[in-house]
């Protein structure tokens, strides 16, 4: 028995205990989900099977998974509708128009988009692939001005036929987040789904693209807090951990303000590594902006960063929020990330309010 079946045996056997207290009332109709993407999502893209069955086992049962594609597979019974196409790249489907025709025979409410792949082992270059993405979202919103969109960072890629793919994936979902933030609308929200932290083509693809049991069960983890916020009625914001804070606030700030800053690394590989730093209001009143800095112990360098301007100084980092995340209610909390080149420990991080 595969861990995919397994996992999903013990996922069914709670669904008969969450379906009878949670069942929807008469009439309501379900939520109209369509997984959408290529074949890390049709072929036969198993985390489905997971998220669906997560979601019915914690009492999410008036949903209705959608798409033009059948079911292929997963050894247990679930909804396996969705838009998974085998080789699919977005942006073809954005300039052929595909979408429209889809939207049109399912009609969904909520989608969740793990797109770019063969895109990206293409070489279509990040601008082209989000005009992409920004089509599509376009023609969600004519299909229903009030469509939720899940947009996933995707999951790495390392194919021995494509040494440059990895970096390449690095580049799209570092423009993601800034994409997200300029498209998003109040009645129609995007929300970010980081499905690249934590992920690892050796232990979670069979082939360095596609992934396996464990990959598909950790992709399955990340969709479900986000689908879930939107099932209960919130919209939903990127998932940023816990972490124990330092704070350094502005003498000159107003009374008031002040904020906290915590650095982890969230991937590691031979001469480089990922690092995230999450920024917090820790103060009573509202912030206008934000400035982090740390200091290198072992000549680490940044190479790439997103979400703000990052600049280095010798071993001194100095990172100040974007145009978009600057402005901070009291506990409320922005991240940016950054590679960089090296082998990175967790300096300590100040921040000042402005």
């Amino acid at each position: 028995m595969s861990t995919v079946t397994a996992v999903l045996a013990l996922l069914a056997a709670s669904v008969a205990l969450a379906w009878p207290s949670s069942a929807a009332p008469v009439g309501v109709q379900p939520v109209r989900i369509m997984p959408l993407g290529d074949s890390i999502t049709g072929s036969p893209g198993c985390w489905r099977a997971l998220l669906w069955q997560q979601l019915q086992a914690n009492g999410y049962t008036n949903i209705d998974f959608v798409g033009t594609q059948a079911p292929q597979g997963c050894s247990v019974p679930y909804d396996g509708d969705g838009e998974g196409h085998g080789g699919a790249l977005v942006t073809a489907v954005a300039d052929q128009n595909q979408l429209v025709g889809w939207l049109d025979a399912t009609h969904p409410d909520v989608v969740l988009m793990h797109f770019g792949t063969n895109d990206v082992w293409s070489n279509r270059s990040t601008d082209t692939i989000l005009a992409a993405y920004s089509k599509l979202v376009d023609q969600m919103r004519a299909s229903n001005p009030a469509m939720r969109v899940l947009v996933a960072q995707i999951i790495p890629m390392n194919p021995s036929t494509c040494p440059e793919c990895a970096q390449r994936v690095v580049a799209l979902n570092a423009a993601i987040p800034g994409w997200a933030a300029g498209k998003t609308t109040a009645a129609s929200p995007i929300t970010v789904v980081d499905q690249w932290t934590g992920f690892s083509t050796a232990t979670d693809t069979g082939d360095g693209v596609h992934p396996n049991d464990a990959g598909n069960q950790k992709m399955a983890a990340r969709w479900y807090p986000a689908l879930a916020k939107v099932l209960t009625g919130g919209v939903p914001t990127s998932p940023s951990p816990s972490r124990s804070q330092s704070t350094s606030p502005s003498p000159s700030a107003p009374a008031g303000t002040t904020c906290a800053a915590t650095y982890r690394v969230t991937n590691q590989w031979p001469g480089g590594f990922q690092g995230e730093v999450t920024v917090k209001n820790a103060g009573s009143a509202a912030i206008k902006g934000w400035t982090t800095r740390f200091t290198f112990g072992s000549g680490e360098t940044i190479s790439q960063a997103w979400n703000a301007t990052v600049t280095q100084s010798g071993a001194v980092v100095t990172a100040a929020n974007a145009s978009w995340n600057g402005a901070l209610a009291p506990s409320a909390t922005a991240t940016f990330g950054f590679t960089g080149n090296g082998t990175s420990g967790t300096p300590a991080v100040t921040c000042t309010a402005a």
